[in-house]
């Protein structure tokens, strides 16, 4: 698909302000467009918006489809009478420049539960009628979906793998029997599917009356513990207990002697081309009904991902294994359309990786912080990027543009300086210049590099199997002052808002 020259802002809704302990999909969302649209940027860019799991990691996702609860705006329960003010009275007092997750679910959930309650019992026919056609219309996950949860829930949280066995290996009257004792559960779930879906279209719609675009994010691989792998286990190289016979992972490199292990199950390819990667058809579609772009994480791991035998504790003792190449992008050019699509193509990229991007016209991405290392050849450099291409400061697994700088060798710095032919005290604003000034069609930097701030800020580490995801922005970075200054530089690098 072709992209028009534009520019946006990487921010995941729960960094967003509030008084409720993350940042949801209610009023300051709905400002957050507003204010992207003043500053003349056209692009909104988010993380997975799934229900996370282990290590609150959006790329850890309790489901591929589902949305996450979290981000329930309690403002709009209250607007729509499935709250009542008394509900609110005693909300915790929440750290604002963070989100304490172990502080943050149990309230939620408290909350959620109570709007359910009010849902049951004095449901509107409207509301009601909703909520029939959203289970008839997303039945093919929801329903899997929303039984896994309600087991999850009645065995104490665990992976699936610990169930009984009835329910493990998924038998007819197992589910059946599940299914009517866990009733209420699973309706609870559903709701909260429900209303998600509902604060997310809204907030969509509105970003689309402005002209934004939101570029969401597909993780190549799902995690075990969810409830994709646990209804369509021949999807997955899974061994007859359910554990994964092989995980995902990166191999050692300049960052990481052992590499990174991410434990994820890797999927059966050749069930997936057998049946025309119908699985894979429906994934894709559910994202673009929610966000306008994709990001594909991992790209290379459609032409060849790192394989490593469970149970290892690094990634070492793995290896190369073919992936489905062109194979599977003609198949999605075909049923879907020529998609707007995002390659995530860092890392180790062979020639294969390369081929099959340019054959489907997809844009690869360019992070310049990764430039200065002393080589004008840097394909990270400014004056080396392609058009077709979206360039980044840093992005969320990086550190900020300050840390960054904070933490490189001095001749790194020296680099930066001599080449930017700047001095260092404005370094994230010297970033978003070369990255803004770049040829590249789209340029994006984390809210944090607008903000100048330091590795305090920082999103992810990844390898990092806690600790991450958890920065929230303070709301008086709502500034006019920094809005006017962001629109200054979308004018001058030709990155306006314009209409779609």
């Amino acid at each position: 698909m072709k992209f028009d020259r534009s520019s946006g802002i990487l921010l995941h809704p729960t960094s967003l302000p509030g008084p409720f302990g993350i940042g949801d999909l209610g009023p300051q969302a709905h400002r957050w467009i507003d204010y992207l649209h003043g500053a003349g940027c056209g692009l909104w860019q988010v993380l997975p918006l799934g229900p996370t799991g282990y290590g609150d990691s959006p790329y850890q996702s309790f489901s591929s489809f589902a949305g996450n609860p979290y981000l329930i705006s309690p403002d709009l329960l209250l607007e729509e009478g499935l709250l009542h003010s008394n509900d609110l009275v005693e909300t915790p007092t929440f750290p604002s420049e963070k989100v304490e997750f172990g502080k943050l679910i149990p309230w939620k959930i408290g909350l959620l539960d109570r709007a359910f309650i009010q849902f049951q019992q004095d449901p509107s026919r409207k509301l009601q009628a909703e909520f029939q056609e959203f289970k008839a219309k997303h039945t093919f996950w929801l329903d899997n979906f929303s039984l896994f949860m309600a087991l999850k829930e009645a065995y104490g949280g665990g992976s699936w793998v610990n169930w009984p066995r009835p329910l493990l290996t998924r038998e007819p009257g197992a589910l059946e029997q599940a299914s009517e004792t866990h009733s209420t559960d699973i309706q609870r779930q559903e709701f909260r599917q429900f209303i998600f879906h509902r604060q997310w279209n809204s907030l969509h719609k509105h970003a689309k009356d402005e002209n934004i675009r939101i570029i969401g994010d597909i993780p190549i691989f799902v995690a075990h513990d969810s409830a994709e792998v646990w209804a369509h286990p021949e999807l997955f190289a899974l061994d007859d207990q359910g554990n994964p016979e092989f995980v995902a992972g990166v191999p050692p490199d300049y960052f990481s002697k052992t590499g990174q292990l991410w434990g994820n199950p890797l999927y059966r390819w050749e069930i997936h081309l057998a049946d025309g990667y119908s699985w894979w058809l429906k994934r894709l579609s559910a994202v673009l009904g929610l966000v306008d772009i994709v990001r594909l994480d991992h790209f290379r791991g459609f032409a060849g991902h790192w394989e490593v035998p469970f149970g290892e504790e690094t990634a070492v003792n793995g290896r190369w294994v073919s992936g489905p190449g062109e194979d599977f992008f003609t198949a999605v050019d075909k049923a879907l359309g020529d998609l707007p699509i995002i390659a995530e193509d860092l890392g180790v990229i062979t020639p294969d990786v390369i081929a099959i991007r340019e054959r489907f016209n997809l844009p690869g991405m360019r992070i310049v912080q990764f430039a200065f290392h002393g080589d004008p050849k840097e394909p990270f450099l400014p004056h080396n990027h392609e058009e077709k291409s979206v360039v980044y400061t840093g992005t969320h697994d990086n550190d900020t543009a300050k840390g960054w700088y904070e933490r490189v060798s001095e001749e790194e710095k020296s680099f930066y300086r001599r080449y930017l032919n700047r001095d260092g005290k404005q370094v994230a604003w010297d970033l978003i210049r070369a990255t803004w000034g770049s040829v590249a069609v789209f340029a994006l930097a984390p809210m944090q590099d607008f903000l100048s701030l330091g590795n305090e800020a920082r999103m992810n580490y990844p390898g990092n199997p806690s600790g991450n995801w958890t920065w929230r922005m303070p709301v008086s970075a709502f500034s006019e002052s920094l809005q006017v200054r962001i629109k200054e530089i979308n004018f001058l690098y030709d990155r306006k808002n314009t209409p779609n």
